[in-house]
């Protein structure tokens, strides 16, 4: 008997301290017949009868989703179905969508290849540059005598 009136009582103080946590976090706009601070005070003062109180009276209604059938949702694609995304109205919009995508992927491509073959002509001419420079001291170290000191 004992432990039947403790786990009561563990129990009742779990339910309390949820409907607190529920009473603080709802919104004050959604909450019913009271304001939000009467219902925490309440929930406080009386831990037996507030928590029962808030559930019948003061809690806000809770959006229900719809549930979805084993087919999952309507679309084949569920990417498309977020409220609020743009989509287009006709076929040709969206053709037009994805031509302008395909032509600005080809803009970008051609820039890289651009950026790339002008990086490649610098290097090779700093290639070019550089063998240059060689060739030139090569060219006056074979002409200096390696007795005289360098001016």
């Amino acid at each position: 008997m004992v432990y039947l009136a403790l786990v009561a009582t563990v129990l009742s103080l779990v339910f309390w301290v949820y409907v607190l946590f529920d009473v603080i976090g709802s919104e004050s706009e959604r909450v019913r017949l009271l304001p939000k601070t009467a219902w925490a005070v309440i929930v406080l003062l009386l831990p037996k009868i507030g928590p029962a109180a808030w559930f019948l009276l003061g809690r806000p209604p809770r959006d229900r989703k719809p549930v979805e059938g084993p087919m999952g949702s309507s679309s084949p694609f569920p990417e498309y179905d977020h409220p609020g995304r743009a989509r287009a109205s006709t076929a040709e919009e969206d053709e037009a969508f994805l031509r302008q995508c395909r032509e600005r992927a080809e803009e970008q491509r051609a820039r890289a290849r651009e950026l790339q073959a002008r990086e490649e002509r610098e290097r090779l001419e700093r290639r070019r540059g550089q063998r240059e420079e060689g060739l030139e001291q090569g060219e006056r170290g074979a002409d200096e005598d390696p007795t005289e000191p360098a001016p």
